[in-house]
């Protein structure tokens, strides 16, 4: 979650510090010395300036992890082999999902719109269950949508699932956004945790119910080397076209034909002009009456803390605050400065923004005794039924943890990411690794829930009034089940 928006300075800082060699190569190997660089000045970085480095895996636990991951490094290795060995499975430890490994920007340049060998399947994932959604061999005939995968090169799906989990970042242990995430792309994390396989060993559930084995072809990108022949365009006839709008891409709001409720979708709390979409919708509901009010928050992974605190308002029924505690255990990023992104304003904002208290830690005492007044303009006071799952992240999780048992107002769906009783976030620049130029996002401030003593166990993601778990006809049938079910609590009544 971030409450400040970056500046044009910010944006100066980043476009220049970005510009890619046109020697980068992927295949480079970095010597152990320089593994062991990188790794020794991201373990005082985390040590020193994380909040909640010891929130859900204890100092001696981690000083182990921190031990063994720098003993693994003895062999040189690449940019991604030293990522997904080394970094993903250390910051995992940590179980704060907004501390987590990217590339360089080298890297993400080179690989831009780059298709990659990988196994073929992509698939549905939750608890133990693999249902296959896609299929990059097309004219595979055995595994179509539905199909149940058991293993895969020997390793059952229980197995692997919980093997990739532990490369994953995740609040606590609030895993059901790591099942999106292998869900989103099972190829991607199978080719960078266990490896490529010319032929892939798949046991699997046939159409008549039967356990099965078969081998599956590695997917093999085609590359098209024939040269494109470039068209003279006279530069006079070229005119400049206004791009299009991408708000929906964010956020979207319909009322549905029997004008008995409204969808309101809010993708991101970061993007697509909020401030007057809520303020549009919110009119539109009360001139019209609509008596139900459906917000999708699935794909909701956060955004500034303003505009998920601007939607409650126009929703609580009673006045909230963000948070009950949120602080920092420092005041700037001395003496690692230059490692991170955006370092003169997060500075100059950990500076202005908070204030040592008697706990020794540096406080951001407005959101703490800030208290949000429900708003008096179109604010809605018919139903409202909010849709969660595992995305549901930081700012969102926020808001859910604000209107959770307020009369009227129904939580549906899956178990927020974002965790319960609290996160870290706040300011979340990247700490740049000056020798690989890998990247690692890390939160500033740790936040403790609003009424935070109510949370029945610590690490868990806000659980929903009404719990409805992935079903399996529903993804054949490509069937929204979470609609479905609030359809039916609205027109049975």
């Amino acid at each position: 979650m971030k409450l400040f928006k970056g500046t044009l300075v910010i944006s100066l800082l980043i476009s220049v510090s970005s510009c890619v060699s046109t020697h980068y190569s992927p295949a480079k190997k970095y010597a152990p010395p320089v593994l062991q660089q990188d790794f020794t000045l991201l373990r005082q970085v985390l040590e020193r300036k994380h909040p909640a480095l010891y929130w859900y895996t204890s100092k001696d636990s981690m000083n182990a992890y921190f031990d063994t991951y720098y003993h693994s490094i003895k062999d040189s290795m690449t940019e991604t082999e030293f990522a997904w060995q080394v970094l993903a499975p250390l910051t995992s430890k940590i179980r704060c999902g907004h501390t987590s490994v990217s590339f360089s920007k080298n890297y993400v340049k080179w690989a831009r719109h780059k298709k990659f060998p990988s196994f073929p399947l992509f698939a549905k994932v939750w608890n133990d269950t693999l249902a296959v959604i896609g299929n990059l061999n097309k004219k595979d005939t055995v595994f179509k949508r539905g199909t149940l995968i058991k293993a895969i090169n020997g390793v059952p799906g229980k197995e692997l699932i919980a093997h990739v989990f532990n490369y994953l970042p995740q609040d606590g242990y609030a895993d059901n956004v790591n099942y999106i995430r292998l869900s989103n792309n099972l190829p991607y994390y199978h080719r960078n945790i266990y490896g490529l396989s010319k032929n892939y060993e798949v046991d699997y559930i046939d159409s008549l119910g039967n356990l099965s084995h078969t081998k599956v072809k590695l997917f093999e990108p085609v590359i098209d080397s024939a040269k494109k022949v470039k068209t003279p365009v006279k530069k006079e006839k070229i005119k400049k076209q206004k791009k299009p709008a991408r708000e929906n891409e964010y956020r979207s709001f319909k009322i549905d034909s029997s004008k008995q409720y409204a969808l309101l979708t809010v993708n991101t709390f970061a993007k697509g002009r909020l401030r007057s979409f809520f303020r549009a919708s919110f009119k539109t509901l009360r001139e019209q009456n609509i008596p139900n009010l459906v917000i999708d928050l699935r794909s909701n992974g956060g955004g500034r803390i303003g505009l998920s605190t601007l939607l409650s308002k126009y929703i609580s029924r009673v006045p909230f605050r963000v948070s009950d505690s949120v602080y920092s255990p420092v005041k700037n990023l001395y003496p690692y400065t230059k490692y991170f992104s955006g370092h003169v304003i997060n500075n100059i904002e950990m500076f202005f923004i908070s204030k040592k208290q008697a706990d020794g830690k540096y406080h951001l005492g407005y959101l703490e005794r800030k208290m949000y007044k429900p708003k008096s303009n179109n604010h809605y006071n018919g139903k409202v039924y909010i849709i969660t799952g595992g995305l549901t992240f930081s700012a969102a999780a926020l808001l859910c943890n604000d209107l959770k048992g307020q009369p009227g107002i129904t939580l549906v769906g899956e178990e927020t990411g974002g965790g319960w009783y609290g996160n870290s976030g706040i300011l979340i620049p990247d700490v740049k690794l000056p020798h690989t130029g890998l990247r690692v996002r890390m939160p500033l401030y740790k936040l403790i829930q609003y009424q935070h003593s109510r949370v029945p166990q610590r690490g868990m993601g806000i659980m929903p009034d009404i719990y409805i778990a992935p079903n399996y006809d529903a993804i054949i049938h490509g069937k929204d089940k979470k609609i479905e079910v609030i359809r039916n609590l609205i027109f049975t009544k």
